[in-house]
């Protein structure tokens, strides 16, 4: 996947809500219960989604950020080492895109004969006993993956990625990576005796790879089910001796009833009998905490899926999963029979302000000081030029003047590629959605692009992902569907004085595709037709409505041809016209490129958006609340039904909605 998450509590800061309940239990917790021959204990650490975030710095606004990076973690694993007479340290996936210094990487510099990736260094010198691989590590194709891999000084595992085909069961794959790894470890008991332990690690990532980078691997890799992969597996792991078995399970946590190749799987993977400890991740969640309450078989105190102890330590670099684990040799065997799991931050927030809890680890900084230069002057080329400032504060509740530059982009450079050929007289649409909305990547997480000259970095600020540019053919049906998908992120609202959250706090900003070239409105009278998921769930909604082509109504089997990106083209996010069959144009391009070429051609732009989509009144509905970035306070007035309302948690403000006229 080329693209994950938002939601109304902070990817960064609502994130260290879930530690308070690890607290000062973990933070004390620097000797464990009652010493005793053969009772061992074990810490298990965890690093995730850090998405080449060594630096504590932002790249897009060009300023250090306290609230990221691994050379924070660093300090963290350092401290978690010394308290604990045993840990094993694993990596577990999404490392090696995510930011500027990662694009540098695979799309300017490549690797001579000798380098290695600066993430794959600074992750050496952490001296992780074994790690496996996220989605994103798919997005530069596998030859850069396997040069990238090449450097790493700890075990890479991976179950479910076969090369080639599927063969008949899953022990029969010749599998991308080695599957899993059986670790031999000394270990020190309470007693002060020492003992041999072997420790089985397995590693997934969703295998919705296969949709997400289809040009990468379709034809090159399949994918098996995750939880299927492991019960091929573990058997195995266990009949060669393994003692503990811990899986590192690129993949969130979703409850109720399995579907087959779930994306986020990791407590259907619980279920899993030989399984004992699950680091899980992609959600740029943390586990155990409040994103997680009440969901059956999940214990947020006890921190543990199904029974088993399990963390997701957040992304970014913004937390240290840390699970400790007392073992007791039973006979030849060693079983779990105590633990506790907890995510350790590396800031806080205090009267609004970020506190660092941690210091950057000096000796990664110096190592990578080279890298962070180089990419410093790669995020500071200039590009063009912009008449007016662009954000995306409000790019949730109307249309954005940001996201049309984009639209615009992508219709100038598809036109000329359909010229031609036989779409080419199709009317020509444009989806877009805004990848930096707040929600889970925290008050800050907004593009933010400033009057006057344009860097790369602000390119990269409106197009955070590495997508490379697609066109698909639809049908008038297809095309609302598509609009009736996108409009899940909105709650239903209901007439009355009592305040309504606008937002679904589980629905990402990315799944929000605006389609431009139509004219719609949006009625949130309606309940949602799709779930979060793109799953079809109230067939009768209808809250697209007056959905019109240059001022006639669309019909059904009125044929469109929309741009959008490979992500969502292949099937990325469920959305009904898109299965990767559809596709009618596939350009080499990354969309990040045709924004620059347009700007590049263009010279000035004058942003501004076109106004081709709005809510319909819900009459009586007048206090409508939702999340933005604080310097939204002085443009609400330039967005119809917008106010300021005051400050908000996590360094949010808070911002009313009039839809009931």
């Amino acid at each position: 996947m080329t693209q994950d998450c938002n939601g109304s509590m902070t990817r960064r800061d609502a994130l260290i809500a879930g530690t308070s309940l690890l607290g000062a239990a973990l933070a004390s917790n620097t000797s464990f219960a009652q010493a005793g021959a053969g009772t061992v204990k074990l810490r298990i650490l965890e690093t995730t989604d850090i998405h080449v975030h060594v630096h504590s710095y932002d790249y897009y606004r060009d300023q250090p950020d306290d609230t990221v990076g691994l050379a924070r973690i660093a300090t963290l694993i350092e401290k978690a080492r010394g308290e604990a007479k045993n840990t094993l340290l694993f990596e577990n996936g999404d490392f090696l895109q995510g930011n500027p210094l990662g694009d540098l990487v695979a799309f300017e510099r490549g690797f001579k004969e000798g380098d290695r990736h600066p993430l794959i260094r600074a992750m050496n010198s952490l001296k992780i006993d074994a790690g496996t691989l996220g989605n994103h590590e798919f997005n530069y194709g596998l030859a850069f993956l396997e040069k990238s891999l090449a450097g790493a000084e700890y075990p890479l595992v991976l179950a479910n990625v076969a090369k080639g085909k599927l063969a008949a069961n899953a022990r029969a794959d010749q599998t991308l990576l080695k599957p899993y790894v059986i670790l031999e470890r000394e270990v020190v008991d309470e007693a002060g005796g020492k003992h041999r332990i072997k420790i089985g690690v397995i590693g997934f990532t969703p295998p919705q790879i296969m949709q997400w980078d289809q040009t990468h691997l379709k034809g090159n890799v399949e994918t098996r089910d995750i939880v299927a992969s492991a019960a091929a597996f573990v058997p195995e792991m266990k009949e060669r001796g393994a003692d503990l078995v811990v899986a590192l399970a690129h993949t969130g946590i979703a409850t109720g009833n399995p579907q087959g190749m779930d994306e986020n799987a990791a407590f259907y993977l619980a279920g899993v009998k030989g399984i004992d400890v699950i680091l899980t991740g992609h959600s740029h969640l943390v586990f155990p905490g409040p994103n997680y309450k009440d969901r059956p078989g999940v214990d947020i105190e006890k921190g543990t899926l199904n029974g088993i102890p399990a963390v997701m330590a957040g992304f970014w670099g913004s937390h240290l999963g840390q699970i400790d684990l007392t073992l007791q040799k039973d006979g030849g065997t060693y079983r779990v029979v105590e633990h506790k799991s907890g995510a350790i931050p590396i800031f806080k927030r205090e009267s609004g302000k970020i506190v660092p809890l941690a210091a950057p680890n000096a000796s990664m900084l110096v190592s990578i000081e080279a890298d962070h230069n180089a990419t410093l002057e790669y995020v500071r080329r200039p590009v063009g030029k912009t008449a007016k400032a662009m954000d995306t504060y409000f790019a949730l509740v109307s249309d954005n003047a940001a996201l049309q530059v984009i639209s615009d982009a992508q219709i100038w450079a598809v036109k000329q590629l359909l010229a031609g050929t036989p779409h080419a007289s199709l009317p020509l649409l444009s989806a877009v959605a805004p990848f930096k909305a707040g929600g889970r990547g925290g008050a800050d997480f907004y593009t933010q692009v400033p009057e006057g000259q344009v860097a790369l970095k602000n390119v990269a600020d409106l197009y955070i992902y590495p997508n490379t540019l697609r066109a698909v053919k639809v049908n008038g049906r297809q095309l609302k569907d598509w609009l009736e998908r996108s409009a899940g992120i909105f709650n239903q609202i209901k007439p009355g004085d009592a305040e309504q959250a606008l937002l679904n706090p589980s629905f990402p900003a990315f799944n929000f595709d605006m389609i431009d070239g139509v004219t719609y409105e949006i009625d949130l009278a309606q309940p949602s037709r799709y779930d979060g998921d793109g799953k079809l769930i109230a067939p009768d909604a209808n809250r697209i409505v007056n959905l019109a082509y240059q001022g006639k109504p669309v019909t059904a089997d009125q044929q469109f041809v929309v741009c959008t990106n490979n992500y969502r083209a292949s099937g990325g996010g469920n959305f009904p016209g898109n299965d990767g069959t559809t596709i009618v144009v596939e350009a080499p391009d990354a969309t990040r490129d045709v924004i620059i070429k347009y700007f590049q051609q263009t010279g000035t732009l004058n942003p501004k958006a076109d106004g081709n989509w709005r809510f319909k009144a819900v009459p009586g509905a007048s206090n409508v609340v939702f999340e933005s970035n604080p310097k939204g306070r002085d443009l609400a007035g330039t967005v119809k039904g917008v106010s300021y309302l005051g400050e908000g948690q996590n360094g949010f403000a808070r911002f009313r909605l009039d839809v009931g006229a």
